[in-house]
């Protein structure tokens, strides 16, 4: 079973939201909202590629997909409905607007246009900021062949435009997705 366009996925481990937490021996349940798109599950399984895809993702690889291709949602009379990308099953369409990073079972690699920044530590400042992290400055830790082609490398200390970090939690590291026109210079 193969789609002309788009990916055929499974949400990873089953379920299409990421909202148990195992704390010692007791599993806690950290949100109970289908609308909490914090808790929906972002990792999904290829199960199938795209009709004449010759690219360097492969069946079994693991995507890190858009918060809405595996949430519920209700519709305007309070019908649980799936998301657009629902297919059948446990299976979904995901094109390639809706996946930002794969791993190929050794390591994850930025998708296209996105790139991921691990936010920086807040320095002193003269002027204080809220938070623990230093305002619109990370470490580029994803980065893709366009980027590479401008010189800016894994690790560069880099400053990105505002609202422009769209927050992950990739093996417990919390990252920013961009796209390569949000990163503005290498510090």
């Amino acid at each position: 079973m193969k789609s002309p366009y788009n990916f055929i996925v499974k949400p990873v481990n089953g379920s299409r939201y990421d909202n148990i937490k195992k704390i010692g021996d007791i599993d806690f349940i950290t949100s109970v909202s289908q609308e909490d798109h914090t808790v929906s599950n972002r990792f999904a399984e290829v199960v199938s590629t795209p009709v004449n895809y010759d690219g360097e993702i492969k069946v079994g690889d693991t995507l890190l997909v858009h918060h809405n291709v595996f949430k519920y949602f209700y519709d305007m009379k309070g019908n649980q409905k799936s998301s657009s990308n629902y297919f059948k099953d446990d299976l979904f369409f995901v094109d390639e607007q809706r996946f930002f990073m794969y791993n190929n079972g050794s390591e994850w690699k930025a998708y296209g246009r996105y790139c991921f920044v691990k936010p920086s530590d807040k320095d002193d400042y003269y002027i204080d900021s809220h938070g623990s992290e230093q305002p619109l400055i990370g470490n580029l830790r994803y980065g893709n062949k366009a980027l590479e082609s401008l010189g800016v490398n894994i690790g560069d200390k880099v400053s990105f435009t505002p609202d422009s970090e769209y927050e992950f939690n990739i093996q417990g590291e919390k990252l920013y997705r961009m796209f390569n026109n949000n990163i503005t210079m290498v510090l």
